[in-house]
């Protein structure tokens, strides 16, 4: 099974708050922070919510 390396590079700031609590459940809480996830339906649907404010890779 694949896995997704998840990093956010733009900040909360005047974010939706679903937004905010979407990368927060991924773990992402500062900029330039990477996070490991597998690649399923539910991290990719967290992933498209916020599709704007990370950069996905697979790894």
């Amino acid at each position: 099974m694949a896995n997704l390396e998840i990093t956010l590079k733009r900040s909360f700031i005047g974010r939706k708050q679903n937004q905010i609590q979407t990368a927060k459940a991924l773990g992402l809480t500062k900029l330039n922070k990477s996070v490991v996830k597998p690649d399923n339906e539910s991290v990719r649907g967290m992933v498209r919510t916020i599709s704007h404010l990370v950069e996905v890779k697979e790894a």
